[in-house]
């Protein structure tokens, strides 16, 4: 055998006794990349303070929608877009007997809003469902009279950015004058009674009534 074959077969030696001896580390390494990428995939969990993900909506179709969100143009936006100070946005799905539950004192603190002059136009309200196709959608919106703009998140792209919350989940958001987003109130289940709910939001927005 020649002397270069010698140290191929040698080096090819060293090459199996280092993959055999690594294999527990290589299988610790691969686990850890894995557990990275399922956590950035998810999203970082949602917290009062921190930034709304970049999440983009589908263009709502009603013109009345459009209006009422002060969006104008085509395809899809992010929410940051809305003309409005504060947004407050549902997490819910069809299949959740709580979001049903909740939905018509949901509806009450949209009418209080409406009612309200000096802060209707300043907070807007929209629904996104997780898991939900846009019939899916519209079922739950007519089942229950829903007032406000809802959107469909079919394949839970939404719902993993926003961390997977659990449904009814409201987020209360404050949109800065450079447009970006603070999170300002969190609430993980039912809504409560609307008017202590409106309390909270114009206290912890720092809007004035």
């Amino acid at each position: 055998m020649l002397p270069g074959k010698q140290a191929d077969k040698k080096v090819k030696g060293i090459m199996r006794r280092f993959i055999q001896t690594s294999k527990p580390f290589l299988g610790f390494l691969l686990f850890s990349l894995w557990v990275v990428h399922s956590a950035s995939a998810a999203g970082t969990p949602l917290r009062i303070g921190g930034r709304l993900p970049a999440i983009r909506l589908p263009f709502p179709k009603e013109a009345g929608e459009k209006s009422y969100l002060g969006v104008s143009g085509q395809g899809p936006f992010r929410i940051h877009q809305i003309r409005t100070t504060v947004i407050l946005i549902e997490i819910f799905s069809l299949y959740c007997p709580q979001c049903q539950a909740s939905a018509p004192e949901v509806n009450a603190l949209y009418q209080i809003i409406e009612q309200i002059p000096d802060i209707k136009d300043r907070i807007k309200m929209i629904g996104i469902g997780a898991g939900n196709s846009v019939l899916e959608v519209n079922t739950f919106k007519n089942q229950h009279g829903v007032p406000f703009p809802l959107f469909p998140d079919p394949d839970f792209k939404i719902h993993k950015h926003l961390g997977e919350v659990r449904t009814p989940y409201f987020i209360v958001v404050k949109i800065k004058k450079d447009r970006t987003s603070e999170i300002v109130h969190l609430r993980e289940g039912a809504l409560g009674v609307a008017e202590i709910f409106l309390q909270k939001i114009l206290r912890d927005s720092g809007l004035k009534r």
